[in-house]
């Protein structure tokens, strides 16, 4: 299993529209990708190690696929719409780690 996180960083002039994203954005994915996406999840930030620092990311999208090529099956053919959509409720440019899920 894999995840694929896309982490939007928070800054002092940073416009996030956490609604857009969460009911428009995340489902407008979900669905291009389709049973390739196993799991999604959604951070919001609120703060960070130092109590009244804003957090280092204002979002989190975490997206759960079996493995790369699944990943970049599902999400490639997409990935221009996606990013076409960017404007819509961010004015940050998102970061894009994909990681190997270990589970304890």
């Amino acid at each position: 299993m894999i995840k694929v996180s896309i982490m939007y960083p928070n800054g002092k002039d940073v416009e996030f529209d956490a609604a857009y994203y969460k009911n428009n954005h995340l489902p407008m994915v979900s669905k291009a990708v389709g049973n390739a996406l196993k799991g999604l999840e959604l951070d919001l930030g609120i703060g960070s190690r130092v109590p009244g620092e804003p957090a280092p990311y204002i979002a989190i999208a975490h997206l759960n696929f079996e493995d790369v090529a699944s990943f970049q099956a599902a999400f490639g053919p997409h990935a221009e719409t996606f990013a076409a959509d960017v404007k819509n409720f961010t004015n940050v440019q998102g970061q894009m780690q994909i990681s190997e899920v270990i589970t304890f």
